[in-house]
């Protein structure tokens, strides 16, 4: 199943896939454009979407360099992992922003939805426990139109 999410980029996504990757000190490479290219237009793609997409445009790739090529990214900021709870982890170019996601429970559709309050955490604890905040990540279960409608 491909995401059916209209591509997004955060503040600091980078337009060129080049100058994202030299940027972050990465080298360019065939598998890591094919990789960013695709998460550009399919975002919150799973990762054996990506080495799908990966092998079509480039040929012989093996699964364990598009995991490698994900790693990298995410480790570097170009890319964004989440993880919700019963579905695969899924990649997505939208970072550096505050944004959450909207999940449907049969499909597994991933949409993105703006925090309304726009500064990171949008959501604050009642109890830190001495932990110093950064991050709220909110996911937002239900069913996309399709399924819903039957």
């Amino acid at each position: 199943m491909a995401p059916t999410t209209a591509p997004r980029q955060g503040r600091n996504a980078a337009p060129d896939p080049r100058d994202a990757l030299r940027g972050v000190g990465l080298r360019v490479t065939a598998p890591r454009l094919a990789v960013l290219e695709w998460l550009a237009r399919h975002p919150h793609s799973t990762a054996e979407q990506v080495a799908t997409a990966a092998r079509s445009r480039l040929g012989v790739v093996s699964t364990q360099a598009v995991y490698d090529v994900l790693h990298a990214c995410t480790a570097h900021g170009l890319l964004r992992r989440i993880e919700p709870a019963g579905h695969p982890a899924r990649f997505e170019t939208r970072t550096g922003d505050n944004h959450h996601h909207l999940v449907c429970r049969q499909c597994g559709r991933t949409a993105d939805v703006d925090c309304v309050h726009g500064d990171s955490p949008c959501l604050e604890p009642s109890d830190t426990a001495g932990f110093v905040v950064d991050e709220a990540e909110v996911v937002f279960w239900g069913l996309c139109a399709p399924c819903s409608a039957g």
